[in-house]
Order: C-alpha cells, then structure tokens, then sequence
C-alpha cells in the first residue's frame, strides 16, 4: 500500500522536471532474498546531485547512498544498470560494512528522458488518479535503453521496451501479474522482465472530524491509507484542519442519499464523540461490506451501541472492534491513532497482534 503513495509522489516529480526538458532516474527492487526492509516495487527517485532531491528508499538506509551514486550516473549517461547487494554479515560482501541484515538486493536504476517522463511515465501518474490496478514492466538489462511498458485497465498499453516482440511478452508477464495481483520477475527470449503490479491502498473512513482526528488522518495518510474524513460540522471538515485527506464529505449517517466508501477495502473508525451518532455510523457501516468498524469509547459504550442496533436486527459483532485499537498501553490522541492503525493493519493482513520476536515464521510470510 505504500508503494502506491511513494510512486505519486514520484512520479509528480517526474512528470514535472519532464516539462521543464530534465531527465532523472529511479532504483526499483525486483527482487529480494532473506531478510529485506523494503519490498519488490521500492524505489529510490534521483532528481541531482543533491541528496534531499531524493524520494522514497530501497533500503533501511544502508544502500541509499551507493545506489544514489550509480543512479546519477544513470541519469547522465542514460543508460540502465542492474545492481545486487548482500548485506549478510560478513565483511567482505559489501564494501567492508557488514551490515549483517542477512539479505540480498537486486535492483534495477532507469534513467528517464524527459520524452519518456511525457509519455509512459506520465500515463502511469494519470493511473494514480484512478482506482484500478495497473502495471509497469521494464526490461532488467545492464546498459539498457531504460523504457518501460505501462499496462492499464482493460488491458491498455502506454510505452515499449524496445522490441514489438518483448512489448509482446511484457504485456502477456503484466497480464499474469496483475491477475494474481503481485509484482514478478519473467524470463522472455533470454531477457529478464520485471513487472510492477500497483494496487490502489486502502481506505480509511473517520466518521467524525473532532481534534481526535487529526492526528490519525495523518499518520494514516502517511502510512499510506487513502483517508476520507466525513462530519456534518462543516467548520470541523476544512482542508486546513486535515490536509492529509483524500476527501472531506460532509453528511449525517442517516443521509444514504450522500455516498461514502463503504467496499472490503475500507476500514472504518467511528469517533463522533456521540453515542447516538456512532451507533447510527456503525449500523449504517453494518449493512456494507466494511471488514473493520473499529469504534472509539470504553467496552460499557460499546456494548450501548451493540444492543441498541440488536433490537433493531441482528448485529455482527466479529466486525465491530471496540473499544478500538491494540493493547499498547496508549495516551493520547496520536498514540491512540497509532494503535488504531495498527489494528486496522492487523485485520487487514489477517494477523494476531503480537511481538515480532515471538514470531517463528519469516516477517513478510502471509
């Protein structure tokens, strides 16, 4: 779900330094072994020689910088280059360090001419817009050329790598990837093709805009969730009071004439400050496809909002999570938000809260 925020963030950039004739270049994992921070899909954007004209990360921070070098190198030559890190603990892997993080990193830097940043690469930042899955496929070859092939709804095709017949290739790889909805590596004709598959993050739904809410609008916008903030205050629904927001919708729960998300992929936080009002948000979110209706207040509250909608018909209690949040001893409206959010990212990955140290299966297994 970050990889979807990261990317609009750089590719607004990229789009933007293409129309002043600038060309850049990202790093892109394709693939990584062990034990790894980042994912396949991080990317590191290199704007100059300037180290804050860098967006998003590949690692933890331990290859930033090498990879920033070669990337500006990239940039001013205009031609790929395919990277590997072992950042295993002995000594000699890379360059003296020792990281000893236990992983291997292969990584893919692009160069984009400010043609490509018109072009392909612009129609993938118009693709963030929307809300369908898309994919970009790029061609893993030292010295490559650096184009990329973008693959949109209903089978739309912006962009070559060069080749009708890998054109032909990337699109049947971008095909099967985005049906199983995880990015890949495919081997074509001897080439190596990495396909990028973006899904559009999540929703969060905060059903009251109260002080209480700003903090979690903007660790959850930050995480990476697509928040929409809905009150029937207006002076509490300003952009100036939530500038991390997607959408400021402004209804009361019983107004269903006024559309508000409501699909399996929004979670939903009621926190109005009133008990009549969250149980007239957590019956109306009852009736969608919500799978978290995470619900502010104390078990007492909670139970208030439970039998009152019983009397009215049957309650599924398995969606409703209240009091709201994990167990972290929490003070406060942000560390309040935090543990909502880590209870919402829990149910979402279908995991039981508990300490990663406890945990006998690889971090990043499902």
């Amino acid at each position: 779900m970050k990889h979807w925020q990261e990317m609009a963030q750089i590719l607004d950039r990229v789009v933007r330094l293409g129309r002043e004739g600038k060309g850049t270049a990202v790093a892109v994992v394709t693939a990584i072994h062990g034990s790894a921070y980042r994912r396949a899909g991080a990317k590191l954007f290199v704007e100059d020689e300037e180290g804050a004209s860098c967006i998003g990360g590949v690692s933890g921070g331990c290859l930033e910088e090498d990879v920033r070098q070669i990337a500006l190198d990239v940039r001013r030559e205009g031609r790929s280059r395919v990277l590997h890190y072992d950042t295993g603990d002995d000594e000699t892997k890379l360059w003296g360090l020792g990281l000893g993080c236990d992983g291997e990193i292969d990584l893919l830097v692009l160069p984009i001419s400010p043609e490509a940043a018109g072009g392909p690469w612009a129609r993938a930042c118009e693709l963030l817009g929307g809300d369908a899955p898309f994919s970009i496929g790029a061609l893993v070859e030292e010295g490559g050329p650096g184009g990329i092939l973008v693959v949109g709804p209903e089978g739309s095709v912006t962009g070559t790598l060069g080749d009708r017949a890998l054109d032909a290739e990337a699109t049947a790889a971008a095909g099967a990837a985005l049906a199983a909805g995880q990015s890949r590596l495919d081997e074509a004709a001897g080439h190596k093709i990495f396909t990028e598959v973006l899904l559009p993050p999540p929703r969060l739904l905060v059903c009251g805009a109260g002080d209480d809410a700003r903090p979690l609008v903007a660790l959850a916008a930050a995480i990476g969730f697509r928040v929409v903030v809905v009150d029937h205050r207006p002076a509490y629904l300003t952009a100036q009071r939530f500038p991390d927001a997607q959408a400021l919708i402004l209804a009361r729960p019983e107004e269903s004439a006024i559309a508000i998300p409501a699909d399996r992929d929004t979670y939903a936080v009621v926190k109005t400050h009133s008990l009549a009002r969250d149980g007239a948000w957590v019956g109306r979110l009852l009736a969608s496809e919500v799978p978290y209706i995470g619900v502010l207040g104390p078990k007492t509250r909670i139970e208030k909002i439970e039998r009152a909608l019983a009397e009215r018909g049957s309650v599924n209690r398995g969606r409703i999570f209240g009091p709201i949040g994990i167990d972290v001893g929490a003070d406060g409206p942000e560390q309040v938000g935090l543990s909502i959010i880590a209870e919402a990212l829990a149910v979402r990955s279908r995991r039981e809260p508990r300490h990663l140290r406890d945990r006998k299966e690889p971090i990043h297994a499902p």
